[in-house]
């Protein structure tokens, strides 16, 4: 896989480890004739070390040999985020520190998350692309606001605050982009 076809939430062998990429940013080239670099902030899912990457864009990354498979959320303690597999009820436990990124979008039933089994060890959770939150808390619009594109806060049910259009009211669910954290549509 091409350096400039990786994506967030990609599995690939570094050094000889498998790592998670959990952030990317492309630097231009200042001069002509000179590559476009790509910067991956990265984690080792082994040791959970972070790892920084720096490629230019036709550089080569193997994908690591991992099995994704179908979860669903059990329950959530102070540590560990349990989660079972759908098909064969294999339970597997992610330390709440590893799924940070992943955890305002978690709810109870959602539909598409997956786990990454690396050596019969769950390393790591990935949430579908959107995800329909409802509105816990969110500011009354303003009478005759409408026109403008103006936004506001609102938290959702799992603590994420997003921010939404002023028309959108309180017990509303929304589609929520869990690789920004962006505000799509109503669900």
């Amino acid at each position: 896989m091409l350096a400039k076809e990786v994506k967030t939430g990609t599995v690939v062998v570094h050094d000889g480890n498998p790592v998670m990429i959990v952030g990317i940013s492309v630097q231009s080239p200042s001069a002509r004739g000179a590559a476009t670099l790509y910067k991956f902030r990265a984690r080792n899912v082994m040791t959970r070390n972070k790892v920084d990457i720096t490629l230019k864009g036709t550089d080569v990354l193997q994908e690591a040999d991992f099995s994704r498979r179908d979860v669903q959320l059990m329950y959530t303690d102070t540590e560990h985020l349990h989660v079972m597999d759908k098909e064969d009820y294999q339970q597997y436990e992610v330390p709440l520190e590893d799924a940070e990124e992943q955890v305002p979008y978690i709810t109870e039933g959602l539909e598409g998350m997956r786990a990454l089994i690396y050596n019969d060890a769950c390393v790591g959770i990935e949430v579908p692309a959107t995800v329909e939150l409802k509105i816990a808390q969110c500011d009354p619009g303003v009478k005759g606001n409408s026109a403008t594109s103006r936004t506001k806060p609102a938290t959702m049910e799992t603590g994420l605050v997003v921010q939404v259009p002023e028309y959108i009211k309180e017990d509303e669910v929304l589609k929520i982009d869990s690789r920004t954290g962006q505000f799509l549509s109503r669900a």
